[in-house]
């Protein structure tokens, strides 16, 4: 079976549409980078029904059930899925008027977050957001407890991976014309991090 499920977007998924609902303009296109299951892509599509909502992920299977999903329950503002690797250069997608990108930060190599804030820097329009979920480390907040454990723990799978600094996150995103203009707290010590294309 095509589908998969990714139980933590049933818990995050209303308070990030409340987010994209306050950042996203009148309508447009938005490129969903590593898009997953696909279960964010039809709900947040059905939710904005004025944007046109394009899913990628690099994975195949992703792909497959992003597509799956499409065909049982996406509107005609979902189109199908594109196979794309943030981390590479030139990617296969039209010119967007908002990038959202859903916990791949951290569970990739820091290679994929500098290919997303160059092909954002270099794709988005002036005043165009880049907004980004997930867990991160903040210099100045107190890291909890569980972000700690979760941050070992993807160690122990990849080296490569872990949690972020938000310092390092700005630092990339300036290299790029990018400049954060929001940071929102969200359930389960996550954050809701928003760059824009200056």
């Amino acid at each position: 079976m095509a589908k998969r499920h990714a139980p933590a977007t049933l818990r995050n998924r209303e308070p990030i549409l409340a987010v994209l609902r306050e950042e996203l303009g009148e309508g447009g296109t938005l490129l969903e980078i590593a898009a997953g299951s696909g279960e964010h892509a039809v709900f947040f599509a059905n939710g904005l029904p004025d944007w046109q909502w394009q899913p990628t992920d690099p994975d195949p299977e992703a792909v497959a059930s992003i597509a799956a999903y499409r065909a049982e329950e996406g509107g005609p503002n979902l189109l199908p899925p594109v196979q794309l690797d943030a981390a590479l250069p030139n990617w296969p997608v039209e010119a967007p008027d908002a990038v959202l990108c859903i916990n791949m930060v951290h569970i990739s190599p820091w290679s994929a977050t500098r290919g997303l804030m160059r092909e954002c820097g270099r794709l988005l329009p002036k005043g165009a957001p880049l907004i980004l979920y997930g867990p991160y480390i903040e210099d100045d907040v107190p890291t909890a407890p569980s972000n700690r454990d979760f941050d070992l723990s993807l160690k122990s799978r990849d080296e490569r991976w872990g949690l972020r600094n938000v310092a390092d996150m700005d630092v990339e995103a300036a290299t790029h014309g990018l400049k954060r203009t929001r940071r929102v707290v969200m359930p389960a010590n996550n954050l809701v991090l928003v760059y824009r294309k200056s």
